[in-house]
C-alpha cells in the first residue's frame, strides 16, 4: 500500500457503528469472557485498543514487524538503551540531540555503560572505534543540528559483522521520507512529538523494530510492559489523527525548505547553510540513495553570536522556541537550548557554536517565512 494511503487509512477496522475515526478507549482494565480467556486486552498498561492501532500503523510505515508508542522520544531511547548491560560499549554519532548525550553520559554511565562518540558520516572512523564489547551503534541521519549524513546500509553491515545492534533515530525525516529498517537497521526511534505529530500539541515517542521474534524484540516487549512508559489513549488518538496528513505536511515543508535554504545562501549576514537538499552538501548524493525526500530542517550560521541573538529577538512570524517538525516554523538556538549540556569537546568537533541557528520550516506560505527571516536578519 502506498504511504499516502496507509497514512490516511492505517489499520482501521470498522466497528458496528461504522465510525471512520478510531474510538478512544479510556478503560484501564477489560472484562474476561471466562477463566483463561481474553479479548486480547487485559490491562491498559500492557495493551490498549487505540494505542494498538497506532502501533500497527507505525510498524507498517517503518516496514517493521512491531512498534511501540511511548510517552516521549527520550522514553523510546531509554527503553532501547535498556538492551545494554554493564560493561557493554555503545558507539554514537558525535553530532546528536543533546538529550540523548545527557542520558548516556549522566545516567547510563552510572550503570557501567561505556561509550564513544564518532563522526558516523566517516565510515573508516566509525569502524576504528568498534571494540569487542561494542553492542550497539546509535546514529542520527541527517544529524541534529549539523545535518551530517551517515550511510545506513554500510553501518548496518559494520554493526552486524561485529555482533552489534544498529539503531537509527529517524526523527528528522519521518518514515514518509526514510525507512532505516529496510536498509538494515534493527531498531528505529522517533520523537513523535515532531513530524509524526506535526501540531506541537503532544509529547510522544516511537520504537519500531525489524524482527519481533528476536531477543531484542522480546526484551523490549518485557521492558515496556514492566516499566509502563506507554502513550495515553488520548495522545494515541491525536497521533493517529496527525499521521493522516503526514505526507502532505512533510512534502510541503520540504519544498519550502529548499527555497528558504537557497535564499539563505544569498544573504550577506549568513556565512554557512546546512541543508541536505542543496546539491553541494557533502552528503547530498548519499542521502538521495537512502531517502525519498530532504526534509525541512535547516541550520545556518550568522556573522556573529551577537547577530544570532538579535535575530531571535526580531522574529515576528517564526517562533523562537525549542522543538521542530510542526506546522508552525520554529527557530532554535542549539547552544543555549537543545544542546546546552553538550560537552565542549563534542561542540568543538562538530562545529556547533554560538553563531548557529536551527530552523524548522512549517507549512506557512514560503514567501512569508522568507520575509520574516529577511527583516530579522537584515532589518
Amino acid at each position: 500500500m502506498n504511504d499516502y494511503t496507509l497514512e490516511v487509512h492505517g489499520c482501521h477496522k470498522y466497528d458496528a457503528t461504522g465510525a471512520i475515526s478510531e474510538p478512544i478507549y479510556l478503560s484501564a482494565t477489560y472484562r474476561h469472557p471466562g477463566y483463561k480467556q481474553s479479548t486480547g486486552f487485559d490491562y491498559g498498561r500492557v495493551a490498549n485498543p487505540t494505542r494498538k492501532e497506532l502501533e500497527d500503523v507505525l510498524a507498517k510505515l517503518e516496514r517493521g514487524q512491531r512498534a511501540w508508542a511511548v510517552s516521549s522520544g527520550m522514553a523510546a531511547i531509554n527503553m532501547v538503551l535498556h538492551l545494554l548491560n554493564p560493561g557493554d560499549h555503545i558507539l554514537l554519532s558525535e553530532d546528536l540531540y543533546g538529550g540523548t548525550v545527557r542520558l548516556v553520559n549522566d545516567i547510563y554511565k552510572k550503570y557501567g555503560l561505556t561509550y564513544d562518540y564518532v563522526n558516523t558520516a566517516d565510515l573508516e572512523a566509525t569502524a576504528a572505534k568498534i571494540r569487542p564489547e561494542t553492542k550497539m551503534i546509535f546514529i542520527e541521519t541527517p544529524s541534529n543540528p549539523m545535518m551530517l549524513v551517515s550511510d545506513i546500509r554500510a553501518i548496518a553491515e559494520l554493526a552486524h559483522k561485529n555482533g552489534a545492534l544498529f539503531v537509527v533515530d529517524n526523527t528528522f525525516l519521518s518514515p514518509h521520507f526514510q525507512k532505516p529498517l529496510t536498509l538494515g537497521a534493527d531498531i528505529v526511534v522517533h520523537s513523535a512529538t515532531k513530524y509524526l505529530c506535526g501540531h506541537n500539541d503532544i509529547i510522544a515517542g516511537v520504537i519500531a523494530i525489524a524482527n519481533a521474534d528476536s531477543d531484542y524484540g522480546k526484551d523490549l516487549e518485557l521492558y515496556i510492559k514492566s516499566e509502563g512508559p506507554n502513550l495515553t489513549p488520548i495522545d494515541s488518538w491525536l497521533l493517529l489523527r496527525s499521521i493522516k496528513t503526514l505526507g502532505i505536511r512533510v512534502e510541503r515543508q520540504a519544498q519550502s525548505a529548499m527555497k528558504v535554504a537557497e535564499w539563505l545562501r544569498t544573504q550577506p549576514t549568513v556565512t554557512d547553510v546546512y541543508y541536505v537538499g542543496l546539491p553541494d552538501h557533502p552528503g547530498h548524493a548519499l542521502h538521495e540513495s537512502q531517502a525519498t525526500g530532504f526534509g525541512s530542517m535547516i541550520s545556518f550560521k550568522t556573522e556573529s553570536p551577537e547577530h544570532a541573538v538579535r535575530v531571535l529577538g526580531r522574529l515576528k512570524l517564526i517562533a523562537f522556541a525549542e522543538s521542530l517538525g510542526g506546522v508552525e516554523s520554529l527557530l532554535t538556538y542549539p547552544i543555549a537550548q537543545t544542546h546546552a549540556e553538550m560537552p565542549k569537546e563534542l561542540l568543538a568537533r562538530t562545529g556547533l557554536d554560538d553563531r548557529l541557528l536551527r530552523l524548522s520550516i512549517g507549512i506557512e506560505a514560503v514567501d512569508d517565512i522568507i520575509a520574516d527571516l529577511d527583516q530579522a536578519l537584515n532589518g
